[in-house]
């Protein structure tokens, strides 16, 4: 069976057309089944300077002097100069890890998130039940 070509309101027989084709749609399945790779810079490690650590020292300092925070720690029975102490034992790296840390964390989590979500979805609900012909009556 041969593959006709239509051009110009002539067929064209090519016996080369059918092995083109095959070859075609397999360089095309080869192609898609090549996976996306995406590249970024990686940014290297430098060294810490000795103004970086005093400013996660008192990153860490400031979350420590905390009332919630210092109260915790002395009902665990820690006492001012044993976390002093053990901070000061503490690498560069290893203080710079719990600044980034503390600095990461959120108090009290994002409640505004929470409520415009919920709003979204209060609305997605009404909107739906409004399209489909349903009344929403809302009574006290």
């Amino acid at each position: 069976m041969r593959l006709s070509l239509l051009k110009g309101g002539e067929i064209l027989n090519t016996p080369f057309m059918k092995p083109l084709t095959w070859y075609l749609i397999f360089v095309v399945f080869l192609i898609s089944i090549v996976p996306k790779v995406e590249a970024g810079f990686a940014p290297s490690e430098f060294p810490l300077t000795n103004s970086d650590r005093l400013k996660d020292l008192d990153t860490i300092q400031k979350v420590l002097e905390t009332k919630a925070i210092k109260q915790r720690l002395e009902d665990l029975g820690f006492t001012s100069e044993e976390i002093n102490n053990r901070i000061s034992q503490l690498d560069d790296q290893q203080i710079h890890w719990l600044a980034k840390q503390l600095d990461d964390l959120k108090v009290g989590g994002d409640g505004l998130g929470v409520i415009v979500a919920l709003l979204v979805i209060v609305i997605l609900v009404v909107l739906l039940l409004q399209l489909t012909g349903h009344r929403v009556i809302v009574t006290k």
